[in-house]
């Protein structure tokens, strides 16, 4: 029985095929897709569909999961997703496997992740280096490091967030600025897919944000309708007020991307004024950072207090 990374290559493999024909009925296209399914479902254009990643992170086999990162990090039969590469990078070089440990440094020492981290990186290329990988000892050369670095290797997501030895997510939130609200873990997948979705993926590390809790936050506000505009005059996907939108650079609000990045922006910095404190930041997005500060934590408002809970019930 073929392992789930040969059946993401077979999905890839058929796209290519069926592209190679532009003749041919979508009935035959489909019929190709079809020859994958023992092993995945493929979705137009060789793409992997939603199940994939949950499949490869619960396997076991270091090389197997190792594969699986490398796909993911390039968007190979599958939609390229950074922190899913990671999680499954990490639990690769926690069952010892090299060639992900060596990549885990490769994403770190070149920013793919965020900010470039030469530490890290060298924490994780010495670590690969311990198993006689040779391309690991050049780049340990090549950023200086002699002995063993001062760093241990841990996997840091694209937010700031780590995730675990077993492929999961573990963001707990710091102190907060103000109030003291409980600590959140954000451990579960968002389930949308679409272009909605994909466009949030995509764009999360540039805002050092994690793409599931964004997602949250548009279900809640908009149910992904990027037309939606609510009695208070917000509006689109991410619900930005004029004063928000104009606050954060937003010239069109209609505009599916100009939105997201606005909203974006606004949880970024929200982030950063509170400290993390996931909460805070739920809170404040709904009532206003303002609100939160003049109540020394979550305002005692039914629909903020509502509004935060069913996003970090949906988070975790």
């Amino acid at each position: 029985m073929p392992t789930v990374a040969a059946a993401a290559s077979l999905c890839a493999d058929l796209g290519r095929m069926a592209a190679r024909v532009p003749r041919m009925g979508q009935a035959s296209r489909s019929l190709l897709m079809v020859m994958a399914l023992p092993f995945a479902l493929c979705a137009p254009g060789g793409k992997v569909l939603a199940g994939t990643f949950e499949n490869a992170v619960g396997g076991n086999d270091p090389q197997e999961l190792s594969a699986w990162g490398r796909r993911f990090e390039h968007g190979e039969g599958v939609e390229q997703d950074i922190d899913r590469a990671i999680r499954l990078y990490c639990k690769a070089a926690a069952k010892g496997n090299a060639a992900a440990q060596y990549h885990l440094g490769w994403i770190y020492a070149f920013g793919r992740a965020g900010a470039r981290d030469d530490g890290l990186a060298a924490a994780w290329f010495h670590r690969a280096a311990q198993k006689n990988d040779l391309h690991a000892k050049r780049m340990l050369e090549r950023l200086g490091v002699n002995g063993k670095p001062g760093r241990e290797p841990i996997c840091v997501l694209s937010d700031g967030g780590r995730a675990t030895s077993s492929g999961g997510i573990f963001q707990a939130t710091g102190r907060a600025a103000v109030g003291g609200t409980r600590r959140v873990s954000i451990m579960r997948e968002h389930p949308a897919r679409g272009r909605v979705a994909t466009m949030v993926r995509r764009l999360a590390p540039e805002y050092r944000l994690n793409p599931n809790l964004v997602l949250a936050v548009i279900e809640a506000e908009s149910g992904f309708d990027a037309r939606a505009q609510s009695a208070k005059n917000a509006q689109g996907l991410m619900q930005l007020i004029p004063e928000t939108a104009e606050r954060f650079g937003v010239h069109n609000v209609w505009d599916p991307e100009q939105n997201i990045r606005g909203g974006m922006s606004y949880l970024r910095w929200l982030m950063d004024h509170f400290d993390g404190d996931i909460e805070l930041v739920l809170a404040a997005y709904n009532a206003g950072e303002g609100a939160v500060e003049r109540h020394g934590g979550i305002p005692p408002y039914t629909e903020t207090r509502n509004y935060v809970r069913r996003i970090v019930s949906r988070l975790n």
